[in-house]
């Protein structure tokens, strides 16, 4: 079912133009952004169930062929990750019914949001590198309007970091792609590997991938590219900063998966050790980051740094089982950390303000949420039984059985800096008494209408009770993740299908 690949792209774009059609009402924008995330949600749970056993979907747009036309692509790591972007739009589509103010929502917020999720689908989904470029300019627009969206002042200061260094990363993107294609001559992921495999040119294939790897790298947040992001994925609100944590940086990670198992695969000797030693000082920089940190967004920001680390490590690894566990980690970490922004943007509506020292006795007021947010931190630390501990566990021991015993010990070691950081925070917010100024403020909860914890509360439970699922089902998500490395690690499936057995 070929189709099934071009609906994560038409969706979005449907649901962005309805509501902007619709922009004299707010409520009629965010009943079609919610009913247009449930139908991206349906459609990507469909795309995965189609190539889950392991078959590849090509379409190829307005007829031609590859790898002179546009391509689309569908293999089980491309799937999932849709499926992730479709999960992470629903909850945050839910969350932004009562989480967005009327201002912003006038302003486009809802069409540029689900313009995010169709340039975040269509960079998982498309076939060569430009249309990937492609992809990554639409995220960069949206994501910088709905990063300013406000007008706040912190908002706009972050903003112009956050688009400069993204615009530096583009530039040097295109200008890799440039070189590719004007000694290549093409720029088709499955033709690249093709024509490379056959003449691997080791100074082109070198210098190129360095510049590949620093743009992916800054979009990820990758050490020492990582600086711009906790400058600004704080300042806009929840909804926005959980969509951003969940999807963006992982984009770049999945953009290097792809590159780097399909295209420069020929000069390991020189990439491996170099993703190797990047991940150990971005799982450290970041973590370090976190702990110092005395504000919730902030902190959650440098955590993001801190678990791209992670993913780097499974793909220097570059073993079956580590990009199976990097695959189920990128996973657990966006639903994991989407959560707890959320969790963060909610306190922030009934107490006021994130900054912990300011807050405190949550715990006896929101019981509840103090155990969704004890639940998904638990699982970012890597506490058993939740997805955290498997995704980790997976990491640790393919490192072990690779003998890259330092990148393992530096695991180690940030996961409990991880850990402490977490039960900081936790206990900051909720388990310390509040202060008795802040104790005589009254709760905002009690004046929210019903429908409006509700629609909060809900994607919510959702994130977390998905992060609880995943470690409870971890063996058939990991069976899923090891189908999907298999493919990494033997393109040729991947260059059969494109191609169509051509050379």
């Amino acid at each position: 079912m070929n189709w099934l690949l071009i609906l994560p792209l038409l969706i979005p774009l449907f649901t962005a133009v309805l509501a902007m059609l619709a922009r004299r009402s707010i409520a009629a924008q965010n009943w079609l952004s919610v009913a247009g995330a449930l139908a991206m949600f349906g459609a990507a749970a469909a795309l995965l169930g189609d190539v889950a056993g392991g078959e590849i979907r090509v379409m190829h747009l307005g007829g031609w062929e590859a790898p002179f036309g546009i391509v689309l692509v569908a293999d089980v790591l491309s799937a999932m990750m849709v499926l992730l972007s479709a999960l992470l739009g629903l909850a945050i589509a839910v969350y932004s019914l009562s989480a967005i103010d009327a201002p912003r929502t006038r302003f486009g917020y809802v069409p540029l949001l689900h313009v995010l999720f169709m340039g975040v689908n269509g960079a998982f989904l498309t076939g060569d590198i430009f249309n990937l470029y492609v992809w990554f300019e639409v995220m960069l627009i949206a994501s910088f309007v709905l990063m300013v969206l406000g007008g706040e002042k912190a908002q706009l200061v972050g903003a112009v970091k956050y688009v400069t260094i993204n615009l530096l990363a583009s530039m040097l993107f295109l200008i890799g792609a440039g070189v590719l294609y004007g000694k290549i001559g093409t720029l088709n992921f499955a033709d690249l590997a093709v024509k490379l495999m056959q003449n691997p040119e080791a100074e082109l294939v070198n210098t190129t991938a360095i510049l590949f790897f620093v743009a992916f790298g800054i979009k990820a947040a990758v050490f020492p590219f990582f600086f711009w992001l906790p400058d600004s994925y704080h300042v806009p609100p929840a909804a926005v900063t959980a969509i951003f944590s969940g999807l963006l940086t992982k984009v770049g990670v999945y953009a290097m998966m792809r590159v780097f198992s399909l295209i420069f695969v020929y000069d390991t000797a020189f990439m491996q050790p170099l993703f190797l030693v990047l991940a150990g000082l971005t799982m450290v920089v970041g973590v370090i980051g976190a702990v110092a940190q005395g504000e919730m967004k902030r902190l959650l920001s440098f955590h993001i740094v801190s678990q791209i680390g992670y993913a780097l490590m499974g793909f220097g690894i570059f073993t079956k089982l580590a990009i199976s566990g990097t695959i189920y980690f990128i996973v657990h970490v966006a639903i994991a950390k989407a959560a707890l922004f959320l969790i963060t943007g909610y306190i922030a509506a009934v107490r006021g303000s994130t900054e912990l020292k300011r807050l405190g006795g949550m715990l006896r007021e929101f019981p509840l949420l103090g155990v969704l947010f004890l639940l998904a931190a638990l699982s970012l630390a890597g506490v058993p039984p939740l997805s955290g501990f498997f995704a980790k566990f997976t990491l640790v021991k393919a490192g072990l059985e690779a003998s890259q015993f330092t990148i393992v010990a530096v695991a180690l070691a940030v996961g409990m800096l991880t850990l402490f950081s977490m039960t900081k925070m936790w206990n900051e917010v909720f388990w310390k008494e509040a202060s008795p100024e802040e104790g005589a403020v009254a709760s905002a909860a009690r004046v929210m209408t019903k429908g409006s914890l509700v629609s909060l509360m809900l994607p919510m439970i959702l994130l977390v009770g998905v992060t609880v699922l995943m470690g409870i089902g971890a063996e058939p998500i990991l069976q899923l993740t090891e189908r999907a490395a298999g493919q990494l690690l033997h393109p040729d499936q991947y260059i059969n299908a494109v191609l169509g057995g051509r050379p």
